[in-house]
C-alpha cells in the first residue's frame, strides 16, 4: 500500500504531501497508488501515460515498468499523474544512466535496460537484501549456460498476481514472460527495482549456483547441484505444510 505523508491544508483537513513508492512495486501498483493519493478515478494514471512524455529508453517502447523508481515523491501544490510519473522516470534515469551502472552493465555484456530487467527479477525473487547478489549470479549462470531462467516471479507477472504457489499448468502459459518456456530475459522488467537490486544486477556475487529456494525466513539455500536443490525444495514444502496445519493436526 502507498504511504502518503499527510499535511494539514488551509481548511484543517489532512491532504497527502508526499507519496512513498516501495521497492519492487509493479507499474500497476504505482498507477493505483497515484490514483488513490490524488483522489482520481481508477485508471486515470495509466491513461495519462500517452501524454506524460516520459523519457524512457528506446527498448522500453513506452512501457515505464522498471523505471518508476522507488522513492519518496513530494506532491507539490498542483500534483498530476504526469508530473509524478515523470519524476519517477527522471529519478530512474539519474540512477541508471550514470557511469557505475552503465560500466557495470557493459562489463556483464548487457545494456542498461537488460540490467534493469535483471534487477527487477532479483528484487522480486530475493527474500532478503543480502541474498540479492547471489540471486543475480543464478540469473547470470543460467543465461551463460543456455538454461531457461525458470523464475516464478515472471509467471506471477504474466498472471498479474503474487504467490509462492506455481503449478505445472502455470509454467505452460503462453506468454513472453514465461521464463520456463522462453529462453533469455523477459521482454521488459517485471517490477521497479531499488538501489540494492540494481547493484546486485551489475555486481553479482561470485559463485557457481544454479538453483535457490527460501526454505523459511532467513534461510535461503543456493546450490549448483540439482539433487540438493530438490531436497531443499522438499524441505520448503514440508515447512509450508506444517505452517498451514490446523491446531492439533498431526
Amino acid at each position: 500500500m502507498a504511504v502518503p505523508l499527510l499535511t494539514p491544508d488551509d481548511e484543517g483537513e489532512s491532504r497527502p504531501a508526499s507519496l512513498v513508492i516501495p521497492e519492487g512495486w509493479r507499474a500497476t501498483q504505482v498507477y493505483d497508488a497515484v490514483d488513490k493519493t490524488l483522489a482520481l478515478p481508477a485508471g486515470t494514471t495509466k491513461k495519462s501515460l500517452a501524454k506524460a512524455a516520459l523519457k524512457l529508453p528506446n527498448d522500453a517502447e513506452g512501457n515505464p515498468e522498471g523505471y518508476l523508481f522507488p522513492a519518496t515523491y513530494p506532491l507539490g501544490d498542483s500534483p498530476t499523474p504526469e508530473k509524478l510519473l515523470a519524476a519517477m522516470v527522471d529519478t530512474a534515469n539519474k540512477k541508471f544512466t550514470g557511469a557505475p551502472v552503465a560500466a557495470g552493465a557493459q562489463r556483464n555484456a548487457l545494456n542498461v535496460y537488460q540490467a534493469v530487467t535483471i534487477a527487477s527479477i532479483v528484487q522480486a525473487e530475493a527474500a532478503a537484501k543480502e541474498d540479492m547478489g547471489k540471486v543475480a549470479r543464478v540469473v547470470f549462470n543460467r543465461l551463460e549456460r543456455g538454461m531457461p531462467l525458470q523464475m516464478d516471479s515472471t509467471i506471477n507477472y504474466a498472471l498479474g498476481r503474487s504467490t509462492l504457489d506455481t503449478t505445472t499448468k502455470d509454467t505452460r502459459i503462453d506468454s513472453p514472460y514465461n521464463s520456463y518456456q522462453r529462453m533469455g530475459l523477459p521482454p521488459t522488467p517485471i517490477a521497479n527495482p531499488g538501489d540494492v537490486a540494481m547493484t546486485a544486477a551489475i555486481n553479482p556475487t561470485p559463485g557457481d549456483w544454479l538453483y535457490f529456494v527460501t526454505v523459511k525466513p532467513g534461510d535461503t539455500r543456493f546450490t549448483a547441484d540439482y539433487a540438493e536443490h530438490q531436497r531443499n525444495v522438499a524441505e520448503f514444502n514440508r515447512v509450508r505444510q506444517s505452517a498451514t496445519k490446523p491446531a492439533g493436526a498431526a
